[in-house]
């Protein structure tokens, strides 16, 4: 049988305290193309085998000192040698001693004297074996990999289509009573403005009211009243645009995505964004606000995508740089951090045909190690219950696969992180 490849270095590694074996079965294996190594001893193979793994063993059985038995028992149980096949070669032919060598992992005999053509055919077929059992193995690794991202990446698309369908659901149960209370705004304005009016009339022409209807005015302060009740309708109405506004981000966060692209504001897709994560921006007992600096331009240019995706990505991407910037100010002072505070730069920036969207933060930034790795399928560096490690590498084949785009990452220890989203304008 012929190999299947002629570029292996790993050695076959002989066994064999008789020179002459070692000699004629070297000669036959170089003369075929294999490299070859000798050992004449169990204590030796083992150093040899450690120190540079072969691709095959053969090995006598009858050896002074550590015979092949215990030399090959010796092996398979290094979880680093075990799958290295070995062929055990002897004089023995009893069925006990090939049944003790199999048991212990050998995977075939050559019985002495042997025949170098019967040493070159079990030595190929054995190494062909494992060759293709490894290949078996990387394919199914490799198949594995893949059936695991695939159902991550179809957990997270239904989990952001969830999200989305629940989103809009809200928005447009907000419309309903926000609609309702903003027409009746109007209305009380207008009730209010013709009841001042007609109290300011009753109190022209009863300009003498009794000790009791003064005594009530008196209690109500109807003065201040008078001045209060416009701006508290006011407030109410603003109230109620700020809800709208609310309501419209939301909207525009969870735009449903066609079967088509379809134009989109990138501008309003970050500030829905912002506007849900705000929360989170805020500040609290432990640290200032998180300041977001933004610039945008003054009219960037629409952009054909799958506007729900689309700010799915942004928002990960922000909701990282926080997450990044609460972990930068571990062990900092609140006046240590309000004195270099936390800051989000986000820049839309026309180059070429394509637009960049820039997301950086001021964090403490990633090695070299975590950057290389933080687009891999379940790689996260979020303790336990925080991170699902889905996020960027669902990221990256929405801006990729889906968009034409590109999905980078630039970080320095010291100096933050900066992502970067680039998107065909065309």
């Amino acid at each position: 049988m012929e190999r299947l490849t002629k570029t292996v270095q790993d050695p076959i590694l002989i066994v064999d305290d008789n020179s002459n074996n070692l000699k004629v079965l070297s000669q036959a294996l170089r003369h075929a193309g294999w490299t070859v190594a000798i050992a004449k001893n169990g204590e030796t193979a083992l150093k040899q085998v450690k120190h540079t793994p072969p691709t095959l063993i053969l090995l006598d059985v009858m050896m002074p000192g550590m015979d092949g038995f215990e030399t090959c028992q010796k092996i398979k149980e290094n979880p680093e040698m075990m799958d290295i096949p070995v062929i055990f070669m002897t004089a023995l032919s009893d069925t006990v001693d090939k049944v003790k060598g199999l048991s212990i992992g050998a995977v075939d005999y050559i019985t002495k004297p042997f025949q170098t053509e019967e040493v070159l055919a079990r030595v190929s077929v054995h190494y062909n074996l494992r060759y293709l059992t490894k290949q078996l193995e990387e394919q199914n690794q490799f198949l594995e990999q893949r059936v695991a991202e695939k159902t991550a990446q179809l957990v997270q698309h239904e989990k952001m289509a969830a999200l989305g369908n629940l989103v809009a659901g809200i928005a447009h149960e907000i419309n309903n009573p926000v609609g309702f209370i903003a027409g009746n705004i109007n209305a009380a304005q207008d009730y209010t403005q013709n009841l001042f009016y007609l109290l300011k009339l009753y109190r022209q022409e009863l300009s003498n009211p009794s000790p009791e209807l003064q005594e009530a005015i008196d209690d109500l302060d109807l003065e201040f009243i008078e001045e209060d009740l416009p701006k508290l309708i006011s407030s109410m109405r603003l109230g109620v645009d700020r809800i709208r506004n609310i309501s419209t981000s939301l909207r525009t966060f969870s735009r449903a995505d066609t079967n088509k692209k379809t134009e989109f504001n990138l501008q309003e897709g970050i500030d829905s964004t912002l506007l849900i994560l705000k929360y989170r921006l805020k500040a609290n007992e432990n640290r200032p606000a998180i300041q977001v600096v933004k610039d945008c331009g003054e009219s960037p240019p629409l952009i054909k995508c799958y506007a729900g995706q689309l700010n799915q990505v942004i928002m990960n991407i922000v909701a990282n740089a926080i997450d990044a910037l609460e972990e930068s100010n571990q062990g900092r002072s609140y006046q240590e951090i309000e004195g270099n505070p936390n800051k989000i730069f986000i820049r839309l920036e026309e180059l070429k045909e394509k637009m960049l969207i820039r997301i950086r933060d001021n964090g403490t930034g990633m090695s070299e190690e975590v950057r290389d790795r933080i687009f891999e399928s379940m790689f996260t560096t979020k303790s336990v219950g925080k991170g699902t490690g889905l996020g960027l590498a669902i990221a990256r084949q929405i801006v990729e696969e889906k968009h034409g785009g590109m999905l980078t990452c630039h970080s320095q220890l010291g100096k933050g992180t900066e992502f970067v989203i680039t998107l065909p304008l065309q």
